[in-house]
């Protein structure tokens, strides 16, 4: 597949790399040469410079022939005079265009095709949708979910101090006295396929699915407690604070925002009618002990700078503050980053990723394709729902005699409104939603390329 990428700035080189290694033809579009020949000497991309809405730049790029043209410049207008010039230039082109502006939001959604639009993403408010499911319902690190909210994924840690330490996983459901199933643990830094036999060690990360009812209760058997929080302090005034915000003032929970820019702040109190918004510098811990840092329920790094976020929430973990969540823009070293106590970990650029890649999926095959795809562990493993249809393999058949490629696990199949984390016993039918996780390097593009 031949795929165009308008924009080599965070997300459109995150999207070069994620959608070369699913064997596709990228070229890179950007005005800015020096980024495009880094690009170009560590990837293997075709890059064109030049102005990503030019027709003759497009034309350079190939865009008569391409497949799909993904607009991820830092400028909406940008994005959609892209799209629309190159849609000009070939009417069967797919189009995915980058849209930050709250102000665009219902314009684009009402004018898609009128901007000849596929589809449009929003790395900060994906980011948001993802921070307020974790405040609503904590005590997971991360939280991926299928089949309509029925099953999930999860990341937990193990601490000095969990019930879970030194436990072979074949004990862990008399531990947590509930059915769960440990997809993946991430040690050291290396993705695991655990058996029964394996044991658990401080420090681990765990990747655990269950019907969502089933973690609620494992967290409680764990002494993890899950209090909803009730008062959140963001720190950063970034278009993702101002989201999350928005969400969060509909789920009647407390924000403050602090943000250093005193124009930033003026903006935000403006358009944040219930938020509280302070001009101050979130670094300073003066000024978050007495906006109440220690009757907070959760703090939220949102600055535009990694270093700073960190420093924020290693502090707020110092305090023991019950909730922690740091943004972090790039992930280069996660053994640096597993080893200190920045709580739970997003990334805005690797979330918006996993659509755009189902979207992928989904032109290279159309019946078939995956319904979502989820990358964890650290990107070495893929979670991957498929609906059951009338052309997949096996069915009706139980589990136990079936053959699965290596490196291939069934996590969980949904039946109607029932999930269940599946034994040797287990079938799956015409309609049922089946999470396959896969730590193999090949591409599942449909639910019969997990057989043997």
């Amino acid at each position: 597949m031949n795929i165009v990428i308008a924009g080599a700035g965070k997300v459109g080189i995150a999207l070069a790399k994620q959608l070369s290694m699913e064997n596709c033809d990228i070229t890179l579009i950007d005005s800015n040469q020096k980024v495009l020949s880094a690009c170009a000497e560590q990837m293997d991309i075709m890059a064109v410079h030049g102005n990503c809405a030019s027709m003759t730049t497009l034309l350079q790029a190939g865009i008569q022939t391409a497949d799909l043209l993904i607009a991820a410049t830092n400028a909406d207008e940008v994005n959609l005079l892209c799209c629309t010039t190159a849609h000009g230039i070939q009417p069967q082109l797919h189009t995915i265009a980058r849209i930050r502006n709250p102000e665009y939001t219902e314009q684009i959604f009402a004018m898609r095709d009128v901007f000849a639009l596929s589809m449009a993403f929003n790395p900060e408010l994906q980011a948001a949708t993802e921070i307020e499911r974790l405040l609503k319902y904590p005590g997971f690190l991360r939280r991926d979910t299928f089949a309509k909210g029925r099953a999930e994924i999860v990341e937990l840690r193990v601490d000095a101090n969990s019930k879970l330490r030194s436990i072979p996983l074949s004990a862990m459901n008399s531990v947590v006295k509930t059915k769960i199933l440990v997809c993946a643990v991430l040690r050291n830094g290396e993705s695991v396929t655990p058996n029964g036999n394996f044991i658990l060690e401080e420090g681990d990360r765990i990747f655990v699915t269950a019907p969502t009812e089933n973690l609620t209760a494992m967290l409680k058997h764990l002494g993890i407690i899950a209090r909803r929080a009730r008062k959140v302090i963001l720190c950063g005034g970034s278009k993702l604070s101002y989201y999350l915000a928005s969400l969060l003032e509909k789920d009647n929970i407390s924000v403050q925002i602090i943000d250093s820019d005193i124009d930033r702040c003026r903006e935000l109190a403006a358009a944040l009618p219930n938020t509280c918004v302070i001009h101050g510098d979130a670094t300073d811990h003066a000024l978050l002990e007495s906006e109440g840092l220690a009757e907070c329920d959760a703090l939220v790094a949102l600055t535009g700078i990694d270093e700073l976020n960190m420093i924020i929430s290693l502090y707020a973990g110092t305090r023991k503050i019950p909730q922690v969540i740091t943004k972090l823009s790039h992930l280069g070293s996660r053994s640096i980053i597993d080893s200190l106590s920045l709580g739970s970990i997003i990334c805005p650029k690797e979330l918006c990723s996993g659509n755009i890649v189902r979207y992928v999926r989904a032109m290279r095959n159309q019946t078939g394709a995956a319904v979502s795809v989820h990358a964890i562990a650290d990107q070495q493993a893929e979670a991957v729902e498929f609906l059951v249809d009338e052309n997949t393999n096996y069915c009706g058949i139980p589990l136990r005699d079936i053959t699965l490629k290596s490196n291939i696990l069934i996590a969980s199949i949904t039946h109607g409104a029932s999930s269940q984390v599946p034994s040797g016993d287990s079938v799956f039918v015409k309609g049922d939603s089946v999470v396959v996780v896969t730590s193999g390097r090949g591409t599942l593009h449909q639910l019969n390329d997990i057989f043997a």
